[in-house]
């Protein structure tokens, strides 16, 4: 099962899913007059809140829906991601991840304000946002199946297996093993690919459950709660961590930057030189870190109180920039400088904890552990509410806290799993839900332009 799960994984990324991604994005970049360079400032300007409305429909503000929108794309994606790209593609990977986000921000920008611009209501008459809301409004009953197809893949997709997968690696490896209460990967006692022998990881699994069903049972205000307030701290925290090694190697950061873009367009770092792997993986590796074409984003967007689409869509355009153009880079860096990426078979997280403990000696491995635990927990609390409304969406509003207790489950399972299995399912649904989702917004696109143009009309008269 694992075998074909990886194969499926490898055969959607292939060219037609770079095209659709990065070419979709480049078109609405285009389309849209590079909005996302040319408008900054103001988006910027809206996170003060000063055009917030209390009375708007919706749950929560536009910077709660921001931060919960980063909290689930500035955490593993950033350190184990960035990691997994440098391992599958070399440095050159992190260049196609530049160009991913910024054709992502474009990308967000649209499918975002579509998400305020199209809102239906569920079961229950709640307002809702998201890719599969505007399928059917924007698009038409006779488009649902797209919904459909986008929310089976989100209930499966957006689970939080990843997330428990890289933590209990780096609690093992800081921890664990060093105090001799893990086994390592010593196998002892198989079953369809679970070492049942080492219990920790079971123990593990089980106590990121509970922490998380504390939070995610409480609904997206509890969770935009609690992530508006842990994003600050984890990525200040994670900031000055990275940027103390940066500027510990600072005099060999051009050569590394030059490396990467030069590695870009000759494939060097990988066998046989192939330039198209470089990109795939890029591609692939940015879509997980910043989710820009994937319609997760949309569905916390959409819930925000605006009437505007367009300031939505602004807001909303700063996630990739953090995402992969700062944090990205920033890891990318320190993996890069202290050269572990060149002396170590490592993969995921467990090569980036290499880096922060080569550079930083004896506490480095306890910030990255430290990140990692606030990176991933607040990612699991805002997975949950997307994959909720997905199930919500496909089963009714009546069912859908059913999913809860479906997704506190595979948080154990994710903890005991391969990663290679954890991250080829998470991709293979990842490219699943960005059909329906860039195809809509393709579709849709004039309106946003329509709708843009209406609006900085108005500012300039303010």
């Amino acid at each position: 099962m694992g075998d074909l799960i990886i194969s499926f994984s490898n055969w959607i990324w292939g060219t037609p899913m770079l095209i659709l991604l990065m070419g979709g994005g480049l078109i609405l970049l285009f389309h849209s007059g590079f909005v996302p360079f040319r408008r900054m400032g103001h988006a910027v300007k809206l996170l003060s809140g000063k055009y917030d409305d209390s009375l708007a429909p919706g749950q929560i503000t536009s910077f709660q829906a921001l931060s919960s929108a980063i909290a689930a794309t500035v955490g593993l994606g950033n350190i184990s991601g960035v990691a997994i790209a440098i391992n599958m593609g070399g440095p050159g990977a992190i260049f196609w991840m530049w160009v991913s986000a910024f054709v992502g921000m474009a990308t967000k920008y649209y499918t975002c304000s579509l998400a305020i611009m199209f809102r239906g209501k569920d079961s229950s008459g709640e307002v809702q946002g998201g890719p599969m809301y505007v399928i059917e409004e924007g698009m038409g009953k006779k488009w649902k199946f797209l919904s459909i197809i986008f929310c089976t893949a989100g209930v499966l997709g957006l689970l939080a297996i990843f997330q428990a997968n890289q933590l209990t690696a780096v609690l093992r490896a800081v921890l664990l093993m060093p105090a001799g209460l893990d086994a390592g990967e010593t196998s002892r006692f198989m079953i369809a690919g679970i070492d049942l022998g080492q219990s920790t990881r079971w123990i593990l699994g089980v106590s990121m459950m509970l922490l998380v069903a504390i939070v995610i049972l409480g609904g997206i205000k509890r969770i935009a709660s609690v992530a508006s307030r842990m994003v600050p701290f984890m990525v200040i925290l994670y900031f000055v961590s990275v940027l103390i090694i940066v500027f510990k190697y600072v005099g060999e950061v051009p050569e590394m930057l030059w490396l990467i873009v030069e590695d870009a367009f000759t494939g060097k770092a990988i066998a046989g030189g192939a330039v198209g792997a470089v990109i795939i993986t890029g591609a692939r590796r940015a879509a997980f870190s910043n989710e820009a074409g994937i319609g997760t984003a949309p569905m916390v967007h959409g819930a925000s109180k605006n009437n505007e689409p367009v300031r939505e869509g602004l807001i909303a355009m700063l996630g990739p920039f953090i995402d992969t153009i700062v944090v990205c880079t920033l890891t990318a860096l320190v993996i890069m400088l202290t050269g572990v990426w060149q002396t170590t078979e490592s993969d995921g997280v467990r090569l980036t904890l290499n880096a922060f403990e080569m550079a930083l000696p004896g506490v480095g491995k306890y910030l990255l552990m430290i990140a990692v635990l606030v990176f991933a927990l607040s990612t699991m609390f805002t997975y949950s509410y997307y994959g909720h409304k997905c199930f919500n969406y496909l089963f009714g509003a009546d069912k859908a806290d059913y999913y809860n207790y479906f997704y506190l489950a595979t948080i154990v399972m994710g903890a005991v799993a391969s990663l290679d299995v954890v991250i080829s399912l998470v991709d293979g649904m990842y490219a699943i839900m960005a059909i329906p989702t860039m195809i809509s917004t393709l579709y849709l696109a004039p309106k946003v332009k329509a709708a843009s143009k209406d609006y900085f009309n108005r500012m300039k008269e303010i």
